[in-house]
């Protein structure tokens, strides 16, 4: 075996543990990166009930951007998860904002009133019960007013159950749908 050959293979294994090694870091920071997101940037939870259907339906499993609300405030039309309480094992609960705070909510003749404006939105129908929001709500500092998409059918703020929503009870924004398979994507409208 002549010298340079010799040399040839060992300039060979030496780019080869290089790139080996190169392939490997690599992995471990997208690795590190893909869990350093799940944990602070991502949360899981399976829709427990029908009160957003037919934007997400019960079973639909989502995720919830628990850093989306940490340097900016919840937004008109953001479907949010949250909790009744301070208690992190009560259950999650997931609906869309409708009312912001400071803001006066009314649900007259089926039609959200805002600030003593309709609020129109496509594709909903008529609310057959106002709850309390029959008279005239005025939010506070940090409450957020929230409806289910399906409004005849939903537990929302409309009802002393839930009432209006503290800000620091909210956990995230509901943006990605993991399951079913066949619906996996980014959640729209």
């Amino acid at each position: 075996m002549g010298m340079k050959t010799q040399y040839m293979k060992k300039h060979f294994y030496k780019n080869r543990i290089r790139s080996v090694l190169f392939w490997t870091v690599e992995i471990a920071a997208v690795l590190l990166l893909a869990a350093l997101f799940s944990v602070f940037m991502c949360k899981s939870t399976v829709v427990q009930e029908g009160s957003m259907e037919p934007t997400l339906e019960a079973g639909n499993e989502v995720l919830i951007n628990t850093a989306a609300y940490r340097f900016s405030s919840p937004k008109r039309g953001d479907i949010i998860a949250f909790r009744l309480g301070d208690d992190s094992s009560s259950s999650i609960h997931i609906k869309r904002i409708i009312g912001l705070p400071g803001e006066t909510i009314l649900i007259d003749e089926g039609q959200v009133v805002i600030d003593g404006e309709p609020y129109t939105e496509e594709n909903m129908p008529a609310i057959e019960n106002p709850g309390v929001a029959e008279t005239t709500l005025t939010l506070g500092k940090n409450e957020y007013f929230v409806l289910g998409d399906n409004r005849n059918s939903s537990e929302d703020s409309r009802y002393t159950t839930i009432g209006m929503v503290q800000k620091d009870n909210i956990i995230g924004k509901i943006w990605f749908r993991t399951g079913p398979f066949s619906e996996i994507g980014l959640i729209r409208r």
